[in-house]
């Protein structure tokens, strides 16, 4: 069964699609071949391909032979009231008309960020964001928590007297990394709070620092290794350079677009913004 709804906003349409649709594959099939007349109105292959591609996921994903029937006889049974609803009120016409305009801009704006992407722009993006970006380094570091200064710094007497960090971690730590020896594992500038990166950063590799103050607690870090975060190849982040293009390519399109429209605002003093969700002014 698949359910379609139509403009009205109480109406609904329940239809059964029995015995797959054998279609014909023939030559010469456009979208303006004509399936159906209804009151002297063709209902196109067009029509059924633009419906068939709004469909929800589940009904999308069904085959085309068992989707062919039920679409055609939505839109028949869409026609066939349409033929008798009269004058269309004007709720419908307003709607329409932001359809249409939303519409028209979309297909602007998709042909914006079509003609504005070029492998050599792909290229140039990558070069200047990625491959010659400076490096940006991640750190290897543990941590032991605790809730008081003076616990911390009885813990760095103690591993400046030789003890074991990751044992100590094991015995003494609160925090969740506490078990792992207080490794935190490989992260990246911004993953940590604050006052947490800056102590790693200012610390050599293999260096322990003193008692550091944050939200969570009292820790005592330790630097294990730092690098430089792996940078991606081009085709990595092809996909991503190219909707930044795109992006970049529509903002400007609608700025310009803008622009150079001639544009007439009412003064905003003279309208109630109340106005706004008063349906009867519709009618």
């Amino acid at each position: 069964m698949i359910h379609y709804r139509l403009a009205g906003p109480a109406l609904a349409l329940l239809i059964a699609i029995s015995a797959p649709a054998a279609l014909a594959q023939t030559e010469g099939t456009h979208a303006d071949t004509v399936v159906a007349t209804v009151n002297g109105e063709a209902i196109t292959l067009g029509h059924m391909i633009v419906l068939r591609s709004r469909l929800p996921a589940d009904y999308a994903n069904a085959p085309a032979e068992v989707l062919f029937d039920g679409i055609l006889e939505q839109l028949i049974q869409q026609q066939a009231l349409a033929s008798q609803a009269g004058d269309m009120s004007r709720t419908s016409e307003l709607v329409m008309e932001n359809e249409r305009r939303a519409l028209m801009a979309n297909e602007a704006l998709l042909t914006a960020g079509k003609d504005a992407v070029t492998e050599e722009m792909i290229q140039d993006l990558y070069n200047d964001t990625i491959a010659n970006a400076a490096p940006v380094p991640e750190f290897n570091a543990s941590h032991i928590l605790v809730e008081t200064e003076e616990e911390a710094q009885a813990i760095v007497a103690t591993l400046e007297g030789g003890a074991d960090f990751a044992e100590t971690a094991r015995a003494k730590s609160t925090g969740p990394s506490g078990p792992n020896g207080g490794n935190l594992g490989w992260f990246g500038l911004g993953a940590m709070v604050p006052e947490f990166e800056v102590a790693v950063t200012e610390l050599e590799d293999g260096a322990i620092s003193g008692p550091v103050k944050t939200q969570f607690g009292w820790h005592v870090l330790k630097r294990n290794d730092s690098r430089d975060q792996p940078k991606p190849g081009l085709e990595e982040v092809r996909g991503s350079l190219t909707n930044d293009l795109r992006g970049l390519a529509i903002e400007a399109a609608v700025e310009a677009a803008v622009e150079a429209a001639e544009i007439i605002r009412t003064d905003k003093t003279t309208l109630d913004p109340a106005a706004l969700g008063d349906t009867t002014l519709l009618e």
